[in-house]
């Protein structure tokens, strides 16, 4: 796989979105990628309550500059009717999914 088209873990890459200023971070480091992967541990729990508008930012700014973002929640459920709401409206999505794992997220940016 070529550098252009390089994967990013966020975990790997110390990518977190704690705050609205850890957005362009990311940003800034996926230009030229296949796509980033996060997972729950790489969000701040003010992500998964959409009232923050946290996770809205993101998927705006990451749609804004056609980035890939892959997002992985094993059971959205957890996190409340409205964020597996938005769950279910993602898992098919061209820019943005939520998967239940790390190995169906890489799957889906390499192709």
């Amino acid at each position: 796989m070529t550098g252009a088209h390089k994967i990013i873990v966020a975990t790997d890459a110390g990518i977190s979105i704690r705050s609205f200023e850890d957005i362009s971070d990311a940003i800034a480091v996926c230009f030229g990628s296949a796509g980033l992967i996060l997972t729950e541990k790489d969000l701040a729990t003010e992500f998964f309550d959409l009232r923050s508008g946290l996770a809205g930012e993101l998927f705006q700014k990451f749609m804004n500059y056609k980035l890939r973002l892959a997002i992985v929640v094993p059971h959205v459920e957890t996190y409340g009717e409205r964020f597996s709401e938005l769950a279910c409206e993602h898992a098919s999505h061209g820019m943005i999914r939520v998967v239940p794992s790390e190995a169906e997220a890489k799957a889906w940016l390499s192709s």
